[in-house]
């Protein structure tokens, strides 16, 4: 069975809504964020050193696998399920889908946090925030030009890579202004959010701010 170790208002969602999709049997074990702090409480570094969640723990056949970092979780997931939702056969959708699973975090995310942190600078903070968007403005362009040109990020087929971008762009749209001027990006996010596995995961996680 595996348990997936889910931090409210987090990246592990992205776990929830693939072992959904993938249709594997799971477990959540859910954790509150220090309200005063916004962090991750300290039982999770029972779990994984770095106390960081999405963690899962995957225990098959007398063998317990603990397995950390988002994108990890992911590929270890698509290979347990016999590499559904990831793009065969066509070279081009193969390598649109391998960029978009590391640009999700390697790229896009790096300046979403940036602006994040320094939200809760007073004074500075917002001064300096006004510097990082032109930053996020450049990246969300480039998404909506991709999103443009066809239905999913690899392809004409919804894939792994569509969940591994889903929460940086709902950050995006919740506090980077991703809105309706970049129409195809939003559609996208309205077409995720209504699939059935997506709505399934919530159900599973609880409450979450960005769907």
């Amino acid at each position: 069975m595996i348990t997936v170790h889910h931090l409210e208002n987090s990246r592990s969602q992205r776990v929830l809504w693939l072992l959904e999709e993938l249709g594997l049997p799971y477990e959540v074990r859910r954790y509150e964020r220090n309200k005063a702090t916004m962090l991750a409480p300290p039982e999770l570094r029972a779990v994984h050193p770095l106390g960081k969640s999405p963690v899962i723990v995957d225990d098959e056949d007398g063998v317990s696998r603990t397995v950390a970092e988002t994108g990890a979780i992911i590929e270890y997931l698509v290979d347990k399920a016999g590499k559904a939702l990831r793009p065969a056969g066509d070279v081009e959708k193969a390598l649109r889908y391998r960029y978009f699973m590391h640009y999700a975090e390697g790229s896009l995310m790096p300046p979403l946090l940036i602006k994040l942190v320094l939200g809760r600078v007073p004074l500075f903070g917002r001064s300096a925030q006004k510097r990082i968007q032109p930053m996020i403005d450049v990246h969300l362009d480039f998404v909506e030009s991709e999103l443009a040109s066809r239905p999913w990020f690899a392809g004409e087929t919804f894939s792994a890579a569509d969940v591994m971008m889903s929460f940086p762009l709902e950050a995006a749209r919740g506090r980077a202004g991703l809105d309706r001027s970049r129409p195809a990006t939003i559609e996208w996010l309205a077409k995720i959010h209504a699939r059935p596995a997506y709505q399934a995961a919530l159900a599973r996680g609880g409450p979450y701010s960005y769907a």
